[in-house]
């Protein structure tokens, strides 16, 4: 019974004398397990997915739960390599006593499973407490009623001592294997190896900002947002090596070159603070990279999803540029009669009256532009880049006369341009089989119509003569598409001075009278009518952008705790290994003022360059990221700057908060104070 206690004894007791060390990595754990269960248990609640809007948001948390599980995985495995580096000392001590590595490993084994069962414990536990907040936030988010009742999502529970426990079971294995490799002797010595100062490696320092300056430039040049969606993830996986490669190579070639600068290095608070980190600079090179790529996280993260939840009600407008959209896949008079006649009947029932009525008639093709030709047969769409494919819409000019209370008049063979997202600066225009037309001029602005807004390729609307010329391109098209042919359209559209409530109800009663139309028509007959109604489709719009708020929240949260455990534990674990030589700098005579000094400058020289990197990171992605969100619907660059500088404002105070505290434990540290 003694030698069964006598492990998790030792394990306990190495967990409480390192609790310095341990009690973050506990806590930090912990965290990560409380907000999965949260994300977790919002995803599986009954509640939350019976209310307008649910089926959205929990689609948006279920991915929430997968990067939550990769993160910590990536995440834990990190900081846990701080961990074993301090014991390793410590089971050197045990081996060199007697203890074989199998009897080590039982010591791991109970350090694991204790970590785990605390961990477990507090973030479940904390998970079921603070999951009724998060569930009344989103009944908040989606205008629901709240439920008063508690539950415990006991699949969430499940799910997590699952996940969490292979996490640890792996963590174990990792742990395991570095101690079974290396003999008491390396193991004692663990502390200061790898200590050895690196050469100045230039070819990787100047790798690394090669592929920074290939990213930055992608990020600048690139215009078209799909070409941006696959440039995003290629340049953020080059940023993220020259990141790492910069900070430790880049940083020991920068060393190298302060050491020659006399005026600089040869004063006392720098000559030591540019000699330490010189002299180990790869470890912690590594360290400042992760805090970077954190930081960097973090920005985007908050800034975008908070952007877009801000943004959402002029989003909503852009999908939706009237309260209901008629959109009847004909322009046959008869058909369209029959519509707008049953649009009036339904508003007269309920006692309402369209305002700023929306009507045109429009064809709208596909087709990849090259310089001024535009290409439309498909088997020769390889010709064009993915990002030189356009969504023509073609509109006769007296709908844009009339619309836009413009007088202008086209020939046979003119037309008028407008380019969304973008510019067309040709001065005519090749329609493929069609022929070509003279481009009169360039038409500055035209009605939103919704198609653009949600749509990945930008719009080109190209106005013409009359509907003849629309009858004749649609003829065109028939052709070349067959089956996959585009339909005329006759868009109707208007708005309503009622509440909220009333328009859904005229929305489900159009609805149902476009319905009983449908069935006077054969199959073969009925082209095809679409309905929108906002008020409708609100809940299931902010629901989305709800949850991608949400859950950026909650990833924010966990890449800033993760980004303060990385930066408290390099201080904690430096402060330590720098302690002998400050006592020897103090014997030799140097001053506790001149330790503090040296001191302040070390960490102010290394500490502050993360954020200032992850600054310079976030400016030449801005233009990137605003691409990206127009996809989402969200053109106002203006709101995206504001709010991203208010979010690196208010992760930079916190960030210089958790520099005054982690420099505290340095110097108490390596002053001989603790």
């Amino acid at each position: 019974m003694n030698g069964m206690l006598l492990y998790p004894k030792l394990a306990a007791s190495g967990i409480k004398k390192n609790r310095r060390t341990y009690l973050p990595y506990i806590l930090t754990c912990s965290g990560m397990i409380m907000m999965y269960y949260i994300v977790s248990f919002l995803t599986l609640s009954s509640f939350v997915g019976e209310m307008k809007g649910g089926d959205a948001m929990q689609t948006i948390l279920y991915l929430g739960c997968g990067v939550m599980v990769v993160f910590s995985a990536i995440f834990l495995f990190y900081t846990n390599s701080f961990l074993i580096r301090r014991r390793k000392t410590e089971f050197g001590l045990y081996n060199i006593l007697g203890m074989d590595k199998r009897n080590i490993s039982r010591i791991l084994f109970w350090e694991t499973l204790i970590i785990y069962a605390v961990s477990m414990a507090a973030g479940i536990g904390c998970g079921i407490l603070f999951s009724k907040l998060a569930e009344l936030a989103l009944t908040k988010m989606l205008g629901g009623t709240a439920s008063y009742s508690f539950n415990v999502e006991i699949k969430s529970i499940v799910h997590a001592l699952v996940y969490y426990a292979v996490i640890f079971l792996l963590i174990m294995i990792n742990s395991l294997r570095q101690i079974h490799l290396a003999n008491p002797i390396e193991l004692m010595h663990s502390e200061n190896s790898g200590e050895k100062p690196p050469k100045a490696n230039y070819f990787l320092a100047i790798a690394g900002a090669v592929l920074l300056g290939i990213a930055y430039y992608m990020a600048v040049v690139i215009k078209q947002p799909i070409t941006a969606i696959f440039a995003f993830f290629i340049a953020v996986i080059m940023v993220i090596i020259a990141t790492y490669l910069l900070f430790i190579a880049g940083s020991v070639v920068i060393c190298r070159v302060l050491q020659k600068n006399r005026n600089y290095y040869y004063k006392t608070n720098h000559f030591i603070s540019v000699s330490q980190m010189s002299y180990r600079m790869k470890r912690n090179g590594a360290g400042l990279a992760s805090i970077c790529i954190l930081s960097t996280m973090v920005l985007v993260t908050l800034s975008s999803t908070i952007c877009l939840y801000i943004g959402e009600e002029d989003m909503l407008r852009q999908r939706y540029p009237r309260n209901i959209v008629i959109d009847t896949y004909t322009t046959d008079e008869k058909t369209t009669s029959l519509i707008h006649g049953a649009a009036e009947k339904v508003l007269e029932e309920y006692g309402e009256t369209a305002e700023n009525v929306l009507y045109y008639s429009y064809l709208d093709i596909s087709g990849g532009f090259n310089g001024d030709r535009v290409i439309l047969d498909p088997d020769r769409a390889a010709e064009v880049p993915g990002d030189d494919i356009r969504q023509l819409f073609i509109v006769p000019v007296d709908d844009y006369n009339r619309l836009m209370n413009k007088n202008e008049t086209l020939s046979d063979g003119e037309v008028i341009v407008y380019a969304t997202k973008g510019r067309y600066d040709y001065d005519a225009i090749t329609l493929d089989e069609y022929g070509t037309f003279t481009v009169k001029s360039h038409a500055e602005d035209f009605v939103d119509n919704g198609v653009d807004a949600m749509q990945i390729v930008p719009s080109v609307f190209i106005f013409v003569k009359d509907e003849a010329v629309v009858n004749e391109m649609y003829e065109l098209q028939l052709g070349i598409y067959g089956s996959a042919h585009s339909c005329m359209h006759d868009y109707y559209g208007f708005d309503l001075s009622c509440d909220e409530e009333k328009q859904s109800d005229i929305g489900t009663a159009l609805f149902n009278e476009i319905a009983k139309i449908k069935e006077e028509y054969s199959d073969d007959e009925w082209q095809g009518v679409s309905i929108d109604c906002a008020a409708k489709d609100r809940t299931e719009f902010y629901a989305m952008y709800g949850g991608l708020f949400f859950l950026g929240i909650l990833l924010g949260a966990v890449f800033i705790a993760a980004a303060v455990l990385i930066m408290y534990y390099k201080q904690v674990s430096e402060g330590f290994e720098d302690k002998s030589r400050y006592e020897i700098l103090s014997k030799v005579g140097m001053t506790k003022r001149e330790i503090r000094q040296s001191i302040n400058s070390q960490v102010l020289t290394v500490f502050f360059a993360p954020l200032a990197a992850a600054g310079v990171h976030m400016a030449f992605a801005f233009g990137i990221i605003s691409r990206l969100l127009t996809l989402f619907g969200l053109s106002d660059a203006g709101l995206f700057a504001i709010v991203t500088l208010c979010c690196f404002g208010a992760f930079g105070v916190m960030y210089t908060a958790v520099y005054f505290i982690t420099s505290q434990s340095y110097y108490k540290i390596v002053s001989g104070k603790e």
